[in-house]
């Protein structure tokens, strides 16, 4: 993926907007911390991954998800844009925004995800 289409995915969401988090750019919903990309390393902070979960993808593709000594205490995984699969990325954040949007946004959002598909 680009960085553009990083962008346009997290957009996407009812409610995602472009701002700051620990001075850095990220995305952010509700108010509240959603994604951000690391300049560091070209990934991107993807959170709500059980430490089990993190291992797991780690080993099933190194190429792609990794953590820095920062993460290991919190259940996330850095994920590198280059190989990160957008659907996967998608995946990563619907599980964020069920868990910090506003129930009636994700309610909202259901509804009209069954009327598109």
């Amino acid at each position: 993926m680009t960085r553009e289409e990083v962008a346009a995915i997290a957009l996407a969401f009812p409610g995602c907007e472009q701002g700051l988090s620990y001075g850095r750019p990220s995305f952010k919903l509700n108010g509240k911390f959603f994604t951000r990309i690391r300049d560091e390393d070209d990934s991107l902070v993807l959170l709500e991954v059980g430490f089990d979960e993190r291992e797991m993808l780690m080993e099933a593709e190194p190429q792609t998800f990794h953590i820095t000594p920062h993460y290991k205490d919190y259940p996330s995984v850095l994920a590198r844009i280059a190989t990160l699969d957008p659907g996967s990325f998608r995946a990563f954040l619907e599980r964020r925004f069920r868990k910090i949007a506003k129930k009636s946004v994700v309610k909202a959002w259901e509804a009209e995800r069954r009327v598109t598909d």
